[in-house]
């Protein structure tokens, strides 16, 4: 998921820090919202609600930007 939201590899040490985390995954939902065409507000659909949003991410009509 990184990968795909352009952030560096590392930010999955910060994934295992309190609050850091909560902060890196809101931004790598926000990025991957972006790479796919769609809003900040998707993003955080994706952070919070990963089982609704990302199948409608995987079978809409959004096309990835890389």
């Amino acid at each position: 998921m990184l990968k795909i939201a352009g952030k560096p590899i590392w930010w999955i040490v910060l994934m295992f820090i309190p609050l850091a985390n909560f902060i890196v995954a809101v931004l790598v939902g926000i990025a991957i919202a972006e790479k796919f065409g769609k809003g900040a507000g998707f993003g955080l659909g994706l952070t919070f609600l990963g089982i609704i949003f990302f199948p409608i991410l995987a079978f809409g009509d959004a096309e990835y930007t890389g």
